[in-house]
């Protein structure tokens, strides 16, 4: 997962080099995923027991954080004046940096050093969840282990915190998430009539018969190095399913995917959706005032459409995630969402706990938040805040809540980026004039050579 590349990385470069300005490279590398190095997963029996640290209440705790999460730190240490904070500003995992990783194996190598709180990318919990080495325990803590209560677990947006999960336990604090909506210019759909769609096949529809009487106008890209986790994602495609913790699942001939690569082939052939990416050169100064319709993460009103493709306010709004035809359930993606780590030789677990819980769920830390909170009541007061909600034509509050519920955990946090196959076999081949549907075997072959190379075991049912 995810990435982070939004506001989540191979898979989120073109989206951090646009965006970073406004957009922490750490979120948009949840945007991205950022690979990581460890190739030797450890079973669930050779996991150590957690064991504190002996604790020192009223000791200084070490916080590592990104440039964009520095001012979070720094308001609450100047709302908690009697804590003790040493802040460190660091890139937070972003674009695929193993720098933490790094250092971590040092310390544990060392028996010291470590820091007492991180800012990390889902992928960091793949490896900060089990043992650097035999016989050291992990890195993160398990919050669940009377660190934070359960009431405020429960109260994160439904499946928000799946890639902190690991073995039984939760390793992380989601800060926040980047669920895909569908996006849409109001104006124009107004003005030409068209009635925005609810499910995949009106969509399908529409963008063909925008194709036909406005021919150079858009309703999708997938020439983005995180498109996929728009589309596929949101059609539950089971391309990274890990069935278990060592076992992932990837199988695109599932007519889950099959059926998702159909209709933008279709889509494709009628140059309704683009294999040229959003956030590729020139493309926002030649085409961006000609998307209708995007379908992409929670962050694409701010970051997409008000920065770089400069649309006037009032023009852009949000609808809830597409569903198929015949089907109740909604599901979709996820471009992006960093977490927070305490880590588990802190001696002073409760500052660490108490600063990843304030960062994460207050309303004074979330409400001016640059991207959507992974806690929902922070969620509903990050809402109402005009800076967030202001520029569009609509209320996305609706959108945005009905799908940070909708995302499908079927679509795992694995030790490698999700979108490396997707950037060296798929868009070469789109480049190439190859159809997805063609293309998938080939992109099902290296996503599973990339989940051999770091250990996993792969099966396709």
């Amino acid at each position: 997962m995810r990435s982070s590349g939004s506001p989540r990385a191979a898979r989120r470069r073109t989206v951090v080099r646009t965006a970073a300005a406004a957009l922490s490279l750490a979120t948009a590398a949840m945007l991205a995923g950022c690979a990581s190095a460890d190739t030797s997963p450890q079973s669930s029996a050779s996991q150590p027991a957690f064991k504190s640290a002996k604790q020192k209440s009223g000791s200084e705790i070490t916080v590592w954080t990104d440039s964009t999460r520095l001012p979070s730190v720094q308001a609450y240490q100047k709302s908690h004046p009697d804590e003790k904070l040493k802040i460190v500003t660091y890139d937070g995992g972003a674009d695929g940096s193993t720098y933490l990783q790094s250092k971590v194996q040092l310390f544990d190598r060392t028996g010291s050093g470590w820091p007492d709180v991180v800012f990390g990318s889902p992928t960091d919990v793949t490896w900060a969840s089990r043992p650097t080495k035999s016989g050291v325990q992990p890195f993160a803590a398990p919050l669940d282990e009377k660190l934070v209560p359960q009431s405020t677990l429960d109260g994160f947006a439904k499946g928000s915190l799946t890639p902190c999960q690991f073995n039984g336990h939760t390793y992380c604090l989601r800060n926040d998430i980047a669920q895909v909506v569908l996006w849409y210019n109001k104006s124009l759909m107004d003005k030409w009539g068209y009635q925005v769609p609810t499910t995949w096949q009106e969509y399908e529809a529409l963008g063909k018969k925008v194709a036909k009487e406005h021919p150079g106008y858009l309703v999708g890209s997938v020439g983005d190095t995180n498109s996929h986790e728009s589309y596929f994602w949101s059609g539950q495609c089971p391309a990274f399913d890990l069935v278990k913790p060592d076992t992932l699942r990837t199988d695109l001939q599932d007519p889950h995917c099959t059926r998702t690569a159909k209709l933008l082939d279709g889509l494709i052939d009628a140059k309704a959706v683009t294999t040229k990416g959003f956030f590729s050169q020139g493309f926002a100064k030649d085409s961006g005032s000609k998307v209708l319709m995007a379908y992409g993460p929670s962050w694409y009103g701010q970051y997409l459409f008000k920065a770089a493709f400069k649309t006037p306010a009032k023009q852009i709004a949000a609808a809830p995630p597409l569903k198929w035809e015949g089907e109740s359930t909604v599901a979709t993606g996820n471009v992006g969402g960093a977490v927070w780590m305490v880590s588990s030789h802190s001696a002073n677990l409760k500052a660490s706990t108490d600063l990843v819980t304030w960062l994460t769920t207050s309303d004074a830390n979330q409400a001016s938040a640059p991207t959507y909170p992974a806690y929902t009541k922070a969620a509903q007061a990050w809402l109402k805040n005009p800076a967030n909600s202001g520029y569009f034509a609509n209320d996305v509050s609706d959108a945005f809540q009905q799908a940070a519920d909708a995302v499908w955990t079927h679509w795992s946090n694995t030790r490698f980026s999700d979108s490396t196959a997707w950037s060296s076999i798929v868009l070469p081949a789109l480049t190439a004039g190859k159809s997805l549907t063609d293309t998938l075997p080939a992109w099902q072959q290296e996503i599973g050579n990339e989940a051999k190379a770091q250990g996993y075991k792969v099966v396709t049912k």
